[in-house]
């Protein structure tokens, strides 16, 4: 781990240089560790693929002390014992008609393979959450089988619907508002996924185990699902 200043009140800690399922679990453990040990001096705390991002709060604590308090909390962590903080698993409901999949045509004719199975693919795996940003309650999900990796648009939508279940090279997310985006559109989830109640806006935690379960449209539209 490497820890460096980033501005007045923020350090960024660095856990490696490649995205791994282990690392994902790591960075989950360090991220509730530090919440439960400093939260009475953390200001905010952001996790990503390889590090997190933490802020203090300035009327509380100089960024020197803060910087000697987070090193010594990481130098207490014990990396054997990350199965105190499991992470979530989560059962996402997903409609994959042709009318929510916009991109259904693209995606079968760049990974010649049938919809069908290409749905199968998508929702035969636990994807981990490695990041959330981009926008608020977005979350990064990987990885998806390799069969099924698409790259991005080359030209984004406007406008992509609300609840928009998507795939970007070895990644897959949901849209968690209206906005645009250059993912591809692989189904719609009826579910809401922003949540006020928490920090990140999202119902996804970092490291939380998420595995999409595909519905028909008579379920999608009885759960509030738009068409």
């Amino acid at each position: 781990m490497q820890v460096k200043l980033v501005n007045e009140n923020s350090l960024i800690i660095y856990f490696s240089e490649s995205v791994s399922i282990e690392t994902a679990d790591f960075i989950n453990y360090v991220y509730h560790r530090l919440n439960e040990d400093l939260g009475d001096v953390i200001e905010n705390i952001i996790p990503s693929y390889t590090s997190i991002l933490v802020s203090c709060n300035s009327r509380k604590i100089g960024l020197q002390g803060f910087q000697r308090v987070v090193k010594t909390a990481l130098n207490s962590l014990d990396s054997n014992n990350t199965d105190d903080f499991k992470p979530k698993q989560i059962e996402l409901p997903v409609y994959y008609g042709e009318e929510v999949a916009l991109d259904h045509e693209d995606i079968s004719q760049h990974t010649g393979l049938p919809f069908s199975d290409i749905i199968k693919l998508h929702t035969s795996e636990y994807y981990r959450v490695f990041a959330i940003g981009f926008a608020p309650g977005f979350a990064f999900l990987g990885n998806i089988p390799a069969q099924i990796a698409m790259p991005r648009k080359k030209s984004p939508r406007t406008n992509v619907p609300k609840g928009s279940v998507a795939i970007a090279d070895r990644q897959t997310a949901v849209y968690p508002n209206q906005s645009p985006g250059g993912w591809q559109i692989i189904g719609r989830t009826p579910i809401n996924l922003l949540d006020i109640t928490t920090k990140n806006l999202s119902k996804f935690s970092m490291g939380d185990q998420v595995k999409f379960k595909a519905i028909d449209k008579q379920t999608f539209l009885a759960m509030g699902g738009i068409l």
